[in-house]
């Protein structure tokens, strides 16, 4: 690749670290795309001793690429996601990627099929872990932050994604539990603030 083509490239990718998704970080404003893309890609390294059946550098790189589409497109969430949402930023993204320099246009291009297909255990762990990032995040945000639909939405997403899996089954057991610890701990508080406020009449 010269050099000029890869600044171009790294140039578009940069869009991603203005790119905002639903979720609110712990510090209280709107993560990144391209934050949400590190730490997936983290958790993925940091797990592959669990998984040495697994190619993990290539989970890596689905973790890594998996939302290069929303460079077009900005975040949707899924909940809010259409079909024709979908199309439209396979379209974008397959043009792009299209347009890149080989052997790296067709490397991409075999890495998103293959997490589109989930038929290899790459592509389902990385799933797996990319739905749990996601509820991870919720946890971290202040509950203010959360839609109504997401207190059932956070304690069940992304549980079919890990079933296949003991260690991401467990998991995603411990993230629920703290789903359910942050949901118990906003309603302690309700009733706090409602006992202050019955005394102050």
């Amino acid at each position: 690749m010269e050099p000029v083509e890869l600044l171009k490239i790294l140039h578009t990718v940069e869009k991603l670290k203005d790119t905002t998704r639903h979720s609110y970080t712990s510090a209280g404003r709107h993560e990144s795309v391209s934050e949400h893309t590190f730490r997936l890609a983290l958790a993925a390294y940091f797990i592959k001793d669990e998984f040495p059946e697994a190619d993990m550098d290539r989970v890596i790189k689905m973790c890594l690429v998996h939302d290069l589409g929303e460079i077009f497109t900005g975040d949707i969430p899924a909940f809010d996601k259409t079909a024709a949402d979908e199309a439209n930023e396979a379209r974008l993204l397959e043009s792009w990627v299209d347009s890149l320099p080989e052997p790296l246009s067709c490397e991409l291009a075999a890495l998103f099929e293959e997490m589109s297909e989930q038929a290899s255990l790459e592509a389902r762990i990385f799933k797996a872990l990319d739905g749990l990032e996601a509820v991870i995040q919720h946890n971290e945000a202040d509950i203010s932050t959360w839609e109504a639909h997401e207190y059932e939405l956070n304690l069940r997403y992304a549980e079919d994604r890990c079933a296949f899996s003991p260690f991401l089954a467990q998991l995603r057991s411990v993230v629920r539990k703290e789903t359910e610890e942050k949901i118990a701990g906003e309603s302690l508080n309700n009733d706090e603030h409602n006992k202050i406020t019955h005394k102050m009449k």
